[in-house]
C-alpha cells in the first residue's frame, strides 16, 4: 500500500556540546580545532584512581536549556554509569544520567521559518506547533574517531566535553517536521548562549528513531534508530529513505525488527549495525564517585538569565524596526545574523534598508569569500554607515556594492572614504543641474522621443550625465533631475 497509508512516528535524541571553558569532569580545555590529543588528563583518559569533579557551569546551562523549553527540574538529580565498550570511551563506561535527569518534560516549538525552503507551511503566528520532550540529561562526550580503511585514529580532545542529550517524545510525523525541529532547537540553544550548535563541527548531532504502522493501529511499529546524523538536511534525507524502505518491506510482509542503523549520506542509504538494543543492555548503575545534585539553587539562578526566545525576538524586530514578517523571519532564522543586524540597525538611520542588505546583498558575498558573518571584516557599524551613504545620496545601491568590495579589502576605511576612493561623492546640485541641462540640449532627438512616451530613453540620458560628471553622482538623483527638467 502507499506510504500515505502508514502512520509515521519519529523521535529524536539530539546531542549538544555545551559551550564551556573546560570539560565536564576535569579541568582540561574544551573546544574545537586543537591539535589531536593535547587537551587530555588522567581523568578524561580514564586512568585508574583519577576522580571526576563536576562542572557547575555545564549544570547551569543545562538547567537554563530546560527553562527555555518549559521543562521541570527534579529537586535532586544524580549521575549514573552507562557501561559499554567502544574505542572512543577509554573508561569503558560513560558518566551520564538515567532516571533522575536535570530536566523532565517540556517542548520544542516548530517555528514557521525553520522548515526547509521547499516546504510551505501555514501558520497564524511564529509557531506552527510544539513537539513534546521526554527529558534532557547531561553527560560526557566520547572521543572522536576517524576511520581510514583498515585502521582508525582516535582524538581524545573531545572526550569528556559536557554534552546535553535532548530526548523528544515520539511526537514528530515527517522529515520536514524533523528538519524544523532541529533548526528551531539550534536557534534556541544559540540564543541562550548554551552552544554554538554547529553541526559541521559536531557540536550538535542527532540520532533519529522512526517507526511505521498501518493507519488505525494503536501500537507503534518496531523502532529503527539511525545514529550520529550531523546535518539537518542529512536527517531529512535519511528519514525519506528509511520511511520508504520500511514501507516497502512491510508491503512485502517483512516484519521490522528493532535495530540500530548507520546512515551513509554519500550512498543515500541506511546500513544495519546491530539489533534489539535497550537500556538494560548498558547495565546502568549509580556513579559512586559523584554525589547527587540539589537543583533548587541552579534553577533560581538561571531564572534570572532567561534570554529572549526566537518567537519573541521576531515580534520585537517587527515592532521596533518596522520590519515586514518575511524579513524578521529571515533574520531570526540565523541568530548570529540577527545579532549583527541589531548592532547595525542601532547605528543606522534606515534599519529596514540594513535588513535588506543583510538578507539579500551580504550573504552571496559571504558565500563567495567562504566566511561566516562572525568573520566578516565589515563590522555592523561600518555596514550601517554604508547604508547611510546610500540614503544620503552619495551613491546608488549598485554603486554601494562596489564600495562594499573596497571596505572588505580595507576595513579601516570609513564608508564615505571608500565611496570617495571610487569617485562617489555628494554632487554639487548646481553643477549637476548644469550637466543635466547640457545633456538635454545635446540630445534633442532623444528628448523628443521621451516626451512622446518612450521613457526607456531616460536611462540613456542618465548614462550621459554620469559620464560627464565628476565626482560620480547618484543615478537615481540624476534621473529625478532629468524628469524634473523635462517636466515629466
Amino acid at each position: 500500500m502507499p506510504i500515505s497509508d502508514y502512520l509515521v512516528t519519529i523521535g529524536l535524541e539530539v546531542h549538544c556540546q555545551i559551550k564551556t571553558a573546560t570539560k565536564m569532569f576535569c579541568s582540561c580545555r574544551a573546544g574545537f580545532g586543537y591539535e589531536p590529543n593535547t587537551n587530555v588528563c588522567p581523568t578524561c583518559l580514564g586512568m585508574p584512581g583519577a576522580l571526576p569533579v563536576l562542572n557547575e557551569y555545564a549544570i547551569e546551562r543545562t538547567v537554563l536549556t530546560g527553562l527555555m523549553l518549559g521543562c521541570s527540574t527534579p529537586p535532586v538529580s544524580k549521575w549514573d554509569r552507562k557501561n559499554y565498550f567502544y574505542a572512543d570511551m577509554p573508561k569503558n563506561y560513560q558518566t551520564s544520567q538515567l532516571d533522575l535527569p536535570l530536566c523532565i518534560g517540556g517542548e520544542v516549538p516548530l517555528y514557521s521559518w525553520a522548515f526547509p525552503p521547499d516546504c510551505k507551511v501555514k501558520a497564524e503566528g511564529a509557531v506552527v506547533r510544539t513537539v513534546k520532550l521526554d527529558h534532557i540529561h547531561l553527560e560526557e562526550d566520547a572521543a572522536k574517531l576517524t576511520h581510514y580503511g583498515s585502521y582508525s585514529l582516535v582524538d581524545y580532545n573531545r572526550g569528556g566535553t559536557p554534552l546535553m542529550e535532548i530526548v523528544s517524545a515520539p511526537d514528530l510525523t515527517s522529515p520536514d517536521e524533523t528538519y524544523a525541529y532541529l533548526k528551531s532547537l539550534q536557534q534556541i540553544l544559540i540564543c541562550g548562549g548554551i552552544s554554538d550548535a554547529d553541526m559541521e563541527k559536531g557540536q550538535m548531532r542527532c540520532d533519529v528513531n522512526v517507526s511505521l504502522r498501518p493507519k488505525g493501529q494503536k501500537e507503534l511499529g518496531a523502532k529503527i534508530e539511525m545514529k550520529n546524523i550531523n546535518s539537518m538536511s542529512a536527517a531529512r534525507r535519511a528519514l525519506i529513505y528509511e520511511i520508504a524502505r520500511q514501507a516497502e518491506e512491510l508491503d512485502m510482509g517483512i516484519a521490522q525488527v528493532q535495530s540500530t542503523r548507520r546512515w551513509d549520506d554519500d550512498l543515500g542509504e541506511s546500513i544495519v549495525m546491530r539489533t534489539k538494543e535497550n537500556a538494560h543492555d548498558y547495565r546502568y548503575h549509580t556513579c559512586p564517585d559523584l554525589i547527587p545534585v540539589h537543583t533548587a539553587p541552579y534553577v533560581e539562578k538561571m531564572q534570572q538569565e532567561m534570554p529572549e526566545l526566537p518567537d519573541a525576538r521576531q515580534k520585537r524586530l517587527m515592532e521596533q524596526y518596522g520590519l515586514p514578517v518575511a524579513d524578521a523571519n529571515a533574520l531570526v532564522a540565523d541568530a548570529r545574523l540577527c545579532a549583527y543586524f541589531e548592532t547595525a540597525a542601532a547605528a543606522s538611520k534606515a534599519p529596514r534598508k540594513v535588513a535588506n542588505w543583510l538578507i539579500n546583498t551580504l550573504p552571496p558575498v559571504l558565500a563567495e569569500k567562504e566566511v561566516t558573518i562572525d568573520d566578516c571584516p565589515v563590522t555592523p557599524v561600518a555596514l550601517a554607515a554604508l547604508v547611510d551613504v546610500v540614503e544620503e545620496g552619495i551613491c546608488s545601491t549598485n554603486q554601494a556594492r562596489e564600495v562594499l568590495a573596497v571596505m572588505w579589502e580595507k576595513p579601516e576605511l570609513a564608508a564615505v572614504d571608500a565611496a570617495a576612493s571610487l569617485g562617489f561623492k555628494k554632487a554639487d546640485t548646481g553643477a549637476l543641474e548644469a550637466v543635466v541641462e547640457q545633456v538635454i540640449a545635446d540630445c534633442p532627438n532623444e528628448v523628443a522621443r521621451i516626451r512622446e512616451g518612450n521613457m526607456k530613453l531616460i536611462n540613456a540620458l542618465t548614462g550621459q550625465v554620469m559620464k560627464r560628471s565628476n565626482p560620480k553622482p547618484n543615478p537615481k538623483l540624476v534621473t529625478e533631475l532629468l524628469m524634473a527638467k523635462l517636466g515629466l
